[in-house]
C-alpha cells in the first residue's frame, strides 16, 4: 500500500490561486451561472449535474443563458476546452 502524501497546504493554495481577483470573479460568474439555470428549472441543488458554459469563461464566454447547458459531472469536468 502506498504511503500517504504529505498534508495539502490550503491557505499556500488559496494565496497563490484561489484567492486571486480573476479567480475570485470566476467562482462569481460560476455561481451566477448555477443561479440562472436554477431560476429557469433546468438544476435544482443535489442534482448532480454541473453548469458547462458552451464557449468557457477563459475563452471570453459569459453567463448569458444562450451559453450554458446542464451536463454530468464526469463529462463537464473531463472535457477539454481550449
Amino acid at each position: 500500500m502506498a504511503q500517504p502524501s504529505s498534508k495539502r497546504d490550503y491557505k499556500k493554495e488559496y494565496a497563490d490561486y484561489h484567492g486571486k481577483p480573476e479567480q475570485v470573479a470566476n467562482r462569481g460568474e460560476r455561481v451566477k451561472a448555477r443561479r440562472i439555470m436554477e431560476k429557469s428549472g433546468q438544476a435544482t441543488k443535489g442534482d448532480g449535474l454541473d453548469v458547462d458554459h458552451i464557449k468557457p469563461l477563459n475563452s471570453g464566454g459569459t453567463s448569458a443563458k444562450g451559453n450554458l447547458r446542464m451536463q454530468s459531472v464526469a463529462k463537464n469536468r473531463a472535457s477539454s476546452k481550449k
